[in-house]
């Protein structure tokens, strides 16, 4: 984990609000995504949300202990409240690396058990665990023994084969019962034959009055619902059934929409930018020591190239970034000639209409 929290790398952020150790609100998640949820994403996240809950890319049990662990649960100190998803059903392994997440400074660590993909099943991992409760219960009660991280499951509503009410509310009673309050519910159940994970996404039905009826049935627990949701004024139909929402791909592609959350969600009175070309000039002095310590200019810029979505000009910022930023020896002018594509000022931050759009 790197210890720098000098301001000036830091820029305008603050490690307040993300506590390690204290609960972190569930109201506002941003989805685990492979390939997604990076540190360079995370950190810009951040400087649009102090309040949203992140999560790491699923992150395997395998890959922690044998492999770079430095690597791997690599963050800054800013990005807190942040979450560490662990891919993974040996209960011993997962054990271990709850240990790790407590040690690297997390604020909760999750289990994976949504993930409908080919690779992942044959390692026991994701969503196949729905078809076994019993090796689910067994890791949950051995990281709660093992931490005093919240510890926490994200999982389908069912898998084919075992994707009745019943299979649901056996699941959730027997992970429940080894020590489980928070479940983070994917309204979908996942298809392991016949579909890929993009169309695992998509293609199954949404049934979100089904995590409404958890809630309804399990009280005591938090319900955190998950799957297809873009807006704000989905989130609010969503608060008035479940304890919280976590969008995915929406965060991502669409991230100033992050900059109305706090006021939105979290009563704050400022949101902590007030237009896009402050957030982009507030993420220069980290893009910087990114490029620094070895990282890509492309592997930073990617998860930017959303913000001026809608926007005039927005065009223009991602076509100069997708062809200057993978070219040897880019910087950080790369950024900086494509902020000069799109007209200033832009002072306004999301509201129902523009963080909807």
């Amino acid at each position: 984990m790197i210890n720098d929290t000098s301001s000036e790398y830091r820029g305008n952020l603050s490690t307040t609000h993300g506590n390690p150790g204290s609960e972190p609100s569930r109201r506002f998640c941003v989805a685990p995504m492979m390939d997604w949820t990076t540190p360079q994403y995370r950190y810009f996240a951040r400087l649009l949300s102090r309040h949203t809950l992140l999560y790491t890319e699923m992150v395997t049990t395998g890959a922690l202990i044998h492999g770079d662990t430095d690597r791997f649960l690599h963050h800054h100190p800013a990005e807190y409240p942040l979450a560490l998803q662990l891919g993974g059903s040996d209960a011993g392994e997962l054990a271990h690396c709850a240990r790790l997440a407590e040690q690297f400074g997390f604020s909760e660590v999750n289990l994976n058990v949504g993930c409908p993909s080919d690779r992942v099943q044959n390692n026991m991992i994701g969503a196949c665990l729905m078809g076994h409760p019993d090796i689910v219960a067994e890791g949950v009660r051995s990281m709660i023994e093992a931490t005093s991280l919240p510890v926490t499951v994200k999982h389908r509503i069912g898998i084919n084969g075992r994707e009745s009410w019943e299979d649901l509310c056996e699941f959730i009673e027997k992970v429940s019962a080894a020590g489980c309050r928070t479940f983070i519910v994917h309204a979908r159940i996942a298809i392991l034959e016949g579909l890929s994970p993009k169309e695992n996404r998509d293609v199954p039905p949404l049934k979100y009055d089904w995590v409404y009826r958890l809630k309804q049935q399990y009280p005591h627990l938090e319900i955190i619902i998950n799957g297809g949701i873009r807006t704000f004024t989905e989130c609010h139909e969503h608060l008035k059934h479940t304890d919280g929402v976590m969008l995915g791909r929406e965060a991502y592609h669409n991230p100033w929409l992050l900059a109305g959350v706090d006021q939105e969600f979290f009563g704050a009175r400022e949101a902590p930018v007030t237009s896009r070309h402050e957030a982009i000039r507030a993420m220069y002095p980290f893009i910087q020591s990114e490029l620094e310590r070895g990282v890509f200019l492309n592997h930073i810029s990617r998860h930017l190239l959303g913000l001026f979505h809608g926007v005039p000009g927005g065009r223009q910022f991602r076509r100069y970034i997708s062809e200057n930023a993978h070219k040897s020896g880019a910087g950080l002018e790369v950024i900086q000639a494509a902020l000069e594509k799109v007209h200033e000022p832009d002072r306004s931050v999301p509201t129902e209409a523009t963080a909807n759009a």
